[in-house]
């Protein structure tokens, strides 16, 4: 019987996913490989995985993409690691450079400048090292994931994209689920959903494992105030209105 290939986020965010997969008798039948967001996705497009957990902003784009299980990497307000970081306030910022890990942080910043902040910066595709070498004086830049702990502290002005659009729409912000490219066993999709939630019940394993590598990182306030794991309604309708916004354009 051959495995079942799963990609997953190396982000902090999911590191109770992980314990719980990599805690399971599950890994006798998966394939499990660790990316960014957005080669999570082009592995699920291209089939070179059967799962992943993607930007949700991916997966129009997924021949046969069907959300499996009612977890998620999601926010009620503040998510503290999807930002947009600058030198001057946002009336002031000309350009704006996009993290190239995930585009659903893309899409948002796009969303919120056109409907929310009302500003009209010029758009650019960052590379590798474009936090160091772009981020200055008017250019502005977004920034995902663990770096944020770090390059927060580095700019006067910092600005939340899950704050800012629960300001602007009142609802809650998904930013990636787990989605599969093809039906899968219901029996499979059953043990998959155990593992993820018993990573989420060792939340305080995950902290205490990661706390001694990275001793400023506020993992408690984090995984317990800033991300929330649960597809409920509330997470899925205001899900439903970014994907209709993204349509718009």
């Amino acid at each position: 019987m051959s495995k079942v290939r799963i990609s997953a986020i190396t982000y902090l965010n999911t590191k109770p996913f992980l314990y719980g997969i990599t805690h399971s008798p599950l890994m006798q039948e998966i394939e499990l490989s660790l990316d960014v967001p957005s080669v999570c996705a082009d592995k699920l497009k291209a089939g070179t995985v059967d799962i992943g957990i993607i930007p949700v902003a991916e997966m129009g784009e997924i021949a046969g993409a069907n959300i499996v299980t009612d977890f998620c990497i999601s926010a009620s307000g503040k998510v503290r690691t999807v930002v947009l970081v600058s030198q001057v306030p946002l009336e002031e910022i000309k350009t704006i450079v996009l993290d190239y890990q995930s585009r659903t942080s893309v899409q948002l910043v796009k969303i919120l400048a056109r409907e929310y902040w009302q500003i009209r910066p010029e758009w650019r595709d960052g590379g590798v090292d474009y936090i160091r070498e772009d981020i200055r004086g008017t250019t502005a830049g977004v920034i995902i994931g663990d770096r944020v702990f770090v390059a927060e502290k580095q700019f006067p002005y910092v600005y939340d994209l899950s704050e800012a659009w629960k300001a602007h729409t009142g609802l809650d912000f998904v930013f990636a689920c787990w989605v599969a490219n093809k039906p899968l066993e219901t029996a499979f999709v059953e043990k998959f959903a155990k593992a993820l939630e018993d990573g989420i019940v060792h939340i305080p394993e995950v902290i205490l494992e990661y706390q001694q590598l990275y001793p400023d990182y506020p993992f408690e306030a984090y995984f317990r105030e800033n991300i929330f794991y649960h597809l409920d309604d509330s997470k899925r309708e205001g899900m439903e209105l970014f994907l209709a916004k993204i349509k718009q354009g």
